[in-house]
């Protein structure tokens, strides 16, 4: 129970990998506070998950200020503490060569994955601060080390949530709190099927062996094996990691 007593928040909570996190989490002990857009979608979550007392939803959009703001009070009001964040939202957008996107599309991805990722930071510190301890992990990816053929606004945002999370780590580390990025390979779920789909969509699989060949392990993760990382980082175990970039790619960025 390596989380017992703490509380957990975590964002794109209805997604497979933020679903996995909170599975893991409760497994651990952690009071959970589960955020995504859809209201069913979470009503769906908590459903499979048993309704367990010590887990509360809630609908915010990741670029919604007073939204994640009011999902960080929530936690607080009926927990009393927010010691971990795990800023997981995020989205693929389209594949295609970066002079296609239009600048709605390009900024879009932008808003979710990365000014999604700095409100939770800017109000979340503050309350961690208060304390004098928390762990934040936000969610980047492979291709936020290295690049990744039409999906420029979408490397280029988990680049930017990587030099992010450096910052925060400068600015925060002497209050006690920890901010590290955790950045997966590809993995097996919606995400990546999309990836693949947008690639070719006449085979798909293709696409996914192709990636798949990339990947010295020549396999994709399983969204378990990002929460067990996921939890390592949040719990005090990894009470000295502060400010890194942890990857769980499967040598995917070595190749």
């Amino acid at each position: 129970m390596r989380l017992q007593g703490k509380t957990a928040l975590v964002t794109g909570a209805t997604g497979a990998i933020g679903e996995a996190i909170t599975n893991k989490f409760l497994e651990e002990g952690a009071n959970l506070v589960v955020v995504g857009r859809s209201r069913d979608k979470l009503d769906s979550l908590v459903s499979r998950l048993g309704a367990p007392a010590n887990l509360i939803s809630v609908v915010a959009e990741a670029t919604d200020e007073e939204a994640v703001n009011l999902s960080i009070q929530a936690a607080i009001e009926a927990f009393d503490s927010i010691d971990i964040v795990i800023a997981n939202a995020g989205t693929e957008g389209k594949v295609q060569p970066l002079e296609a996107y239009t600048t709605e599309e390009f900024n879009h991805v932008l808003a979710v994955n990365v000014t999604g990722v700095w409100l939770y930071l800017k109000h979340a510190i503050p309350r961690m601060r208060e304390k004098g301890a928390g762990s934040i992990v936000a969610i980047s990816s492979g291709a936020g080390v290295v690049g990744f053929g039409g999906l420029c606004p979408y490397s280029a945002s988990k680049h930017a949530v990587c030099g992010m999370v450096k910052t925060a780590c400068i600015e925060n580390g002497a209050a006690g709190i920890r901010i590290n990025t955790l950045a997966p390979g590809p993995v097996d779920n919606k995400m990546m099927s999309s990836v693949e789909s947008q690639i070719n969509p006449t085979s798909p699989e293709s696409v996914r062996d192709g990636v798949k060949n990339l990947i010295p392990m020549n396999r994709y993760a399983k969204n378990e094996e990002i929460a067990n990382l996921a939890l390592f980082l949040a719990s005090d175990e990894a009470s000295f990691c502060n400010g890194g970039v942890y990857l769980a790619d499967g040598g995917f960025t070595s190749v």
